[in-house]
């Protein structure tokens, strides 16, 4: 494929995420492999694929939640469970179902105060003071008492990116975040994502939006059952990795 996976992409800085080896398999069903790769701080990656090629479980293996094989090391602690993760966020795809629990904005945001303090206590002042900042952050400071319901897709995004704001994550996963959001909407999403990695927060976000990938991110993972390619949006997607990562070449998509 002409691209080098020991150094195109390589992360000089601290990593702040580094995955080794990462396998997850489903029964006898393997869905990824050998997936290896760091993040620094402040860095924004597209993470490409076609639908079913293993973003999504990535993301979810990452996070503790799938089993998986290999190492996942957060800010140098190897992670062994999922409260060694809590520097991770998760914003999974978007799901029509989820919208109709009762809970509010700003409930939905205090979730992420969770972390510090046992689950069955109340929030405190600081906790709510917390999520009001993280909703001033992402410029929803006046949704707080709105339902889910109430709220627009972009919007919706929003909420959860506050809610790892919230929550304090170094590094921050979107799952198809943007899937569905108009053009407008999306420019300021990455206005805002930009403004969060300048402050140091990692941000990786899956899309199988080849022509966002080119023009809105400096880095790119391709992934189709193991990663075929991470470097720059210009080598992740010439012609041989897109082949080897949508085309027939690539891993047979998972579902």
């Amino acid at each position: 494929m002409g691209i080098d996976l020991d150094n195109v992409g390589a992360v000089s800085e601290p990593a702040v995420l580094q995955v080794e080896d990462l396998g997850v398999a489903y029964g006898h069903r393997q869905i990824l492999s050998g997936v290896t790769f760091r993040a620094a701080p402040g860095e924004l990656i597209g993470v490409i694929g076609p639908n079913g090629a293993g973003k999504s479980t990535l993301f979810k293996a990452i996070c503790g939640l799938v089993n998986h094989t290999g190492t996942v090391t957060v800010n140098g602690v190897h992670c062994h469970d999922r409260t060694e993760r809590m520097d991770l966020a998760y914003i999974a795809q978007r799901n029509d179902s989820d919208l109709a629990f009762p809970i509010t904005a700003g409930e939905l945001v205090l979730t992420g105060r969770r972390r510090f303090s046992a689950w069955y206590r109340r929030p405190t002042p600081d906790d709510r003071d917390a999520a009001c900042h993280a909703l001033a952050e992402v410029g929803l400071a006046g949704v707080a008492d709105r339902g889910l319901l109430e709220l627009s897709g972009g919007q919706l995004q929003r909420v959860y990116l506050a809610r790892a704001l919230a929550q304090e994550a170094t590094v921050v996963l979107l799952d198809e975040a943007l899937s569905g959001v108009d053009q407008p909407t999306t420019a300021e999403m990455f206005e805002l994502f930009a403004q969060l990695a300048g402050r140091g927060t990692t941000l990786l976000v899956a899309t199988h939006d080849l022509a966002m990938a080119r023009r809105r991110f400096g880095r790119c993972l391709a992934i189709n059952g193991t990663l075929r390619a991470d470097g720059t949006p210009d080598a992740v997607l010439a012609a041989d990795v897109l082949d080897a990562t949508f085309g027939t070449a690539g891993h047979a998509p998972a579902h």
